[in-house]
């Protein structure tokens, strides 16, 4: 059946069922067309809203891993407002806890209305979950002449802003509002704890697989534009490449990632692992996020914060690159993170005795670009006095897809946080999921969201980590080789 609320933007049509109602595709901010393309995120439109099917997706340049897209897919919404979201509730008219997710996709691809995004279970356990779209790629990220930085950024802060605004008329608390995220939404939950704009915007904050390490000094950005420019034949400003067909746009960042990701161009070996990221801006982005952190940024706030036991292995086993990595590769592959990382490679070798070239880039990679942020912010949280409670992760469970050896890779554990495992997205990754798994982390981030603990004890001096399987083991200091062994080193 329909249902209406009713915010300053007019009244908002949804629909109920199971105890739940859905408003979806609900503008947070004015369609970034024409002028607006690469501009701050302008204020939403007024009228009432038909809110009953999902609204417009963000248009994104074409996964790069045919693999992943197959199992990852993103949706492709038409319309001309992607700049909306989604909102589940129990109860209009209640006064509960808020749930903000932020999509990944290495601020490139996602969107808000992802399938296994639904946020029906969480709503029936008492909480308000809202999803959202923002910019990403070219218009989202790239540092272009004539626009303001870090545009997808602004439109996450707009659709907090948003939150605080109208999600007392979904049911929701705007005083009890948590941001969680995972891989690049996980990278945004921490730099947005850390910018001074989204100050009193979240109360509590999950990043799911990602931290605050890896951002674009102005510098960095300026080389990614070049290259785009270059690709495009046109200047990088918004004027020049805002003339250009967005198919064409696209296709030319495509091309600019491969650079980026072989760093053979000059300029391009010190951005590494992400050709489009957030940039240390000097306004919404002062400084890199954990250094921010470790000055104190966000100690008001809560976090969770945690990573998968192998991220690794879907980028490695279910795109068949464990097939054809052989020692050649690896090394090759070790060097592009810079010769300091090169230089741990003997020591993973001797801790793990036996593993193959495939094994060992897992491993590495994944310290480096999970792992060891995550770590180097718990450091910076312990280091701020007066900080928030927090807590550690790490999600363990395997399932027995690609002949068990894909492990607790990168993104299993999202459908297991909103209990939508029956979902087809990402289903052929990680097949059948037992139920008390997905109890374990569904109940764990649902607890931490309605009052700040999520089940296990704080990380704290002992350094305790919560390894969550079918049931949560609490784990003292599991990470001191890596952390020693990575003590000092430059991750970008």
């Amino acid at each position: 059946m329909d249902v209406d609320v009713v915010i300053a933007q007019g009244r908002v049509t949804g629909t109920r069922a199971g105890g739940v109602s859905v408003f979806r595709g609900v503008s947070y901010a004015a369609a970034p067309r024409g002028p607006l393309r690469f501009a701050a995120p302008a204020p939403p439109p007024r009228g009432d809203v038909d809110a009953r099917a999902w609204g417009a997706t963000v248009a994104t340049p074409p996964q790069r891993s045919p693999e992943i897209d197959a199992l990852l897919p993103d949706p492709v919404r038409a319309g001309d407002q992607p700049l909306n979201v989604n909102v589940w509730t129990p109860d209009p008219a209640a006064r509960l806890p808020v749930l903000v997710w932020v999509h990944g996709g290495g601020f490139v691809t996602g969107a808000g209305s992802i399938t296994a995004y639904d946020g029906a279970a969480l709503a029936r356990g008492g909480v308000v979950v809202v999803t959202f779209n923002y910019r990403l790629a070219v218009e989202g990220f790239v540092a272009l002449g004539g626009a303001p930085a870090n545009r997808g950024l602004r439109d996450q802060l707009a659709a907090l802003a948003w939150v605080q605004d109208n999600i007392g008329a979904f049911g929701g608390d705007p005083d009890r509002v948590t941001l969680a995220g995972e891989s690049a939404g996980a990278m945004a939950v921490v730099t947005l704890l850390s910018a001074p704009g989204a100050a009193g915007l979240f109360h509590r904050a999950v990043a799911q697989s990602g931290a605050g390490h890896h951002v674009h000094t102005p510098d960095e950005a300026a080389v990614v534009a070049e290259l785009l420019g270059r690709e495009l034949g046109v200047p990088p400003t918004a004027e020049a490449v805002g003339a250009v067909a967005e198919a064409d746009v696209h296709g030319a960042l495509n091309r600019v990632l491969g650079t980026v990701a072989a760093g053979r161009e000059p300029g391009t070996a010190p951005l590494r692992r992400l050709g489009v990221q957030p940039v240390v801006d000097g306004e919404v982005l002062p400084a890199r996020p954990v250094d921010a952190l470790r000055a104190g940024a966000g100690a008001d706030v809560d976090l969770l914060i945690g990573t998968n036991a192998d991220e690794y292995g879907l980028f490695v086993t279910a795109t068949g690159l464990d097939a054809r990595l052989d020692e050649a590769a690896l090394t090759g592959l070790v060097r592009r993170l810079g010769p300091d990382v090169a230089g741990l490679l003997p020591a993973y070798r001797e801790r793990h005795p036996g593993a193959t070239p495939a094994d060992l880039y897992r491993r590495l990679q994944a310290d480096w670009f999970f792992r060891v942020p995550q770590l180097r912010a718990l450091a910076a949280r312990h280091d701020t006095a007066g900080a928030g409670r927090t807590y550690a992760y790490e999600f363990a469970w395997s399932p027995a897809t690609f002949d068990g050896r894909l492990g607790a890779c990168h993104t299993l554990e999202v459908p297991l946080v909103f209990d939508s495992v029956d979902d087809p997205w990402g289903r052929a990754l990680r097949g059948e999921v037992p139920r008390p798994v997905v109890e374990v982390v569904h109940g764990a981030w649902r607890r931490f969201v309605v009052d700040g603990d999520p089940g296990w004890p704080e990380h704290g001096p002992e350094q305790r980590v919560g390894v969550l399987t079918d049931r949560v083991d609490v784990v003292d200091d599991p990470y001191r080789w890596t952390a020693d062994l990575w003590a000092g080193l430059a991750l970008s």
